[in-house]
């Protein structure tokens, strides 16, 4: 008998010719995290870990909860196929779900993988959940929604185990391709990262700083928002632009409710430069419909004509409440929430435009002549890499 750590792929068991492709980005990603100390076996479309060890077992799982592509792990025992051994963990994985949950209604569900095994899959779950009631007191075999489950699986091996941890879910980070992330230092923008690494997108991070209007607090702000990503995201490059020129003389030069827009528009181009440079093929912003001023549809439509490339917004059709949900959860929130200046409310109007008219102002922001400041700009970026967790 060994513990095993039974990893259950999502939807890339469903690509067809490319399957190898996504199966093998997974694999990557997971030997990349896990590190040398781990084992990593693939069958019919299922990772199995070998733990020795609790300590090795939690790092593991640790692991598995932030990989992009697995939709749930558990710990299982992995045994011979013989059915009085099978008995012998069934029982004991029952009696460890009982002192877990104090939960006193079962059922086994039972799967016969390799047929030629001598008892179907129904025959298998009566004989264990008989054997279990037999040899605990005041168990009650309970079809619907059951205190807890035992789960037997036959393949080349048997396996058994209760609890399946939810993961991470969507596709392993890579298969998509790479995106340049317009980082701030608000909620919006991390979540938004990570939801789209969650997609398969490797993520690349623009933050523009605008010092000393904005603080090394702010920029160390964001560095630490880029680190925790990591954790989710893999590898994570942060390009942090100077921005203080390009922002100075939108200041000075745009109509004074067009600030908050141009700049955006300039963030945008900016961004475009560095992705393109860096193999990015789409860039990702924290938008939310409606929820600022230059996140109306008339505003999101002129702050992405200077770019080329797809603009995804992930966070688009979400209210404030589910975002700040998915950031706990990620770990950003509490740096997010720290009282340091915003690039992007830097000089913002009182009243800032919240419709404007796409050919004017396309002509206006031609006209403030940006081109140079926004090209040095990018040619003055310095790049920060993070890899899960950790800065390389």
């Amino acid at each position: 008998m060994e513990y095993v750590l039974l990893v259950k792929l999502g939807e890339l068991t469903l690509k067809g010719n490319n399957r190898d492709f996504f199966i093998n980005t997974l694999r990557s990603n997971l030997e990349r995290a896990l590190g040398n100390d781990f084992r990593l076996l693939y069958r019919h479309n299922r990772f199995y870990i070998p733990v020795e060890t609790d300590e090795k077992a939690r790092r593991a799982m640790d692991v598995l909860s932030k990989t992009a592509g697995i939709v749930k792990y558990s710990r299982a025992i992995a045994c011979p196929r013989d059915m009085e051994q099978i008995k012998q963990y069934a029982l004991k994985m029952a009696k460890e779900a009982i002192e877990k949950t104090k939960g006193r209604t079962f059922k086994i569900e039972a799967k016969r993988a390799d047929k030629g095994f001598p008892l179907t899959s129904y025959e298998l779950a009566c004989e264990l959940g008989s054997h279990i009631a037999q040899n605990i007191e005041d168990l009650t075999v309970r079809m619907t929604e059951p205190d807890w489950v035992i789960r037997v699986e036959i393949r080349e091996q048997t396996y058994i185990y209760w609890q399946e941890e939810p993961a991470m879910g969507g596709l392993p980070v890579g298969v998509a391709g790479r995106g340049m992330l317009l980082l701030s230092g608000g909620i919006d923008s991390p979540v938004a990262g990570y939801l789209m690494a969650k997609r398969g997108l490797e993520i690349m991070a623009a933050y523009f700083h605008t010092y000393p209007y904005t603080s090394d607090d702010a920029l160390n702000k964001v560095k630490e928002l880029a680190r925790i990503l990591s954790i989710w995201t893999g590898k994570l490059t942060l390009f942090t632009v100077p921005f203080t020129e390009t922002q100075l003389s939108i200041n000075k030069n745009a109509a004074r409710n067009e600030i908050t827009l141009h700049m955006r528009a300039a963030m945008v181009e900016t961004a475009t430069i560095l992705a393109q440079r860096n193999g990015a093929l789409s860039l990702i912003t924290g938008e939310s419909l409606g929820q600022v001023a230059s996140q109306t549809q008339e505003s999101m439509r002129f702050t992405q004509h200077t770019t080329n490339l797809p603009v995804f917004r992930p966070l688009v059709g979400m209210d404030k409440e589910e975002i700040i949900k998915i950031a706990r959860k990620i770990g950003t929130f509490e740096t997010s929430t720290l009282p340091y200046d915003d690039c992007c409310t830097l000089f913002a109007p009182k009243r800032p435009m919240i419709r404007p008219n796409y050919e004017k102002t396309c002509h206006a922001y031609k006209n403030l002549e940006l081109k140079e400041l926004i090209q040095e700009a990018a040619e003055k970026s310095e790049k920060d890499t993070y890899r899960l967790g950790e800065r390389i």
